[in-house]
């Protein structure tokens, strides 16, 4: 008896070194985001000093450095709080899609959500005049518009065969080569000047964040987030694998179809207002699982954190880089994607993907 207690105390004590380490991480990536964020206004054309920052924060919108004020809460905070943001939603439904699938190398592209979302802009864009409403308004609704009907595209198709990851990702991949086609279809019927534009939004830019628009992505997110929290420890089960997870008496089904919906939103909410954005969705779930490890509990938490740190950081380089025009953070992490994943994939061993 007197051992039975000393080894339950022992997994006890352990499970809660684990915990407070993660928890650790968690803490850290946060100060890391911070950072960045701090770091993000104070990069720019305009050159603002971290005393005018200070001041002009303090101050809050109406300050009486009317430059200042304008500069910071009318231009960079959107901007940095959508790059936060975005790379939050990402993270998060790379994690999931990951999960759900049983794929390292998925993201919320694999599924074609993101090519729906360039089809749908690329539609208001040239076509966007003939509706009475502002283009800031029409073109964010139909990229997240075409991005919840890809979503029913693939839905439908699994439906018909059995909403198995194979599945999933055949029918991902067949909706991404529909709307990839239809968009580059609509960019060679384009005049220069519409064509311009189209190309300009898939690169994927935070140049077009407002406080709307942040607002509306906020939303989203925080309306997803009680629903990703109550699946964190099912889809911590299906990790084991789905044999595993079923005999426990897991839905995996449903499961999957929650997930898959969650994910739309989530990517729909991150790519409507900036455009296509690739490699978070995917380097971020791996980051998460390095530092932390399966436990959804902390994974999910610690994605949305890493996915916020990538964005942002792409956005204080883009800024450094070519202070005068802003590189678009879409092209930032597209470069910087590769060999951050070979980065994941060395420090794992190659676990992950044998």
């Amino acid at each position: 008896m007197t051992g039975a207690v000393f080894e339950t105390a022992h997994v006890v004590a352990d499970y809660r070194r684990a915990t407070a380490r993660r928890l650790g991480a968690i803490g850290v990536g946060l100060a890391a985001l911070l950072i960045l964020v701090l770091v993000d206004f104070l990069t720019g054309p305009s050159g603002m000093s971290l005393f005018d920052v200070w001041s002009a924060l303090l101050a809050g919108p109406k300050g009486d450095d009317v430059a200042a004020a304008t500069i910071l809460w009318q231009l960079r905070m959107p901007q940095t709080l959508m790059g936060a943001l975005v790379g939050a939603c990402l993270g998060i439904a790379g994690l999931q899609m990951q999960t759900i699938l049983d794929n390292p190398l998925a993201s919320p592209f694999t599924l074609g959500f993101s090519a729906a979302a360039g089809f749908g802009a690329a539609l208001a864009i040239m076509f966007g005049g003939l509706v009475p409403l502002p283009g800031f308004v029409v073109v964010p609704a139909m990229a997240f518009a075409m991005t919840l009907l890809a979503c029913a595209l693939v839905y439908f198709v699994a439906q018909l065969r059995g909403a198995t990851p194979e599945i999933l990702v055949l029918a991902g991949i067949a909706v991404l080569f529909l709307f990839q086609s239809m968009q580059s279809l609509l960019q060679f019927l384009a005049s220069p000047e519409v064509l311009q534009q189209i190309v300009f939004w898939l690169f994927g830019s935070l140049l077009k964040a407002n406080w709307t628009s942040v607002a509306v992505t906020a939303a989203i997110l925080a309306a997803c987030l009680p629903f990703v929290a109550r699946d964190c420890w099912r889809l911590t089960v299906l990790r084991l694998g789905e044999a595993n997870a079923s005999s426990l008496g897991l839905s995996v089904s449903a499961l999957r179809k929650r997930s898959f919906v969650l994910v739309a939103l989530l990517t729909a909410a991150a790519v409507s207002f900036v455009g296509t954005i690739g490699f978070v969705g995917l380097i971020a779930p791996h980051v998460a699982r390095t530092a932390v490890g399966e436990d959804h509990r902390f994974a999910f938490p610690f994605a949305a954190i890493a996915g916020a740190i990538i964005l942002i950081g792409a956005s204080v380089f883009g800024k450094l880089l070519s202070p005068a025009s802003v590189i678009p953070v879409g092209i930032i992490t597209a470069v910087a994607g590769i060999p951050m994943l070979f980065l994941v994939i060395v420090r794992r061993g190659g676990s992950e993907i044998s």
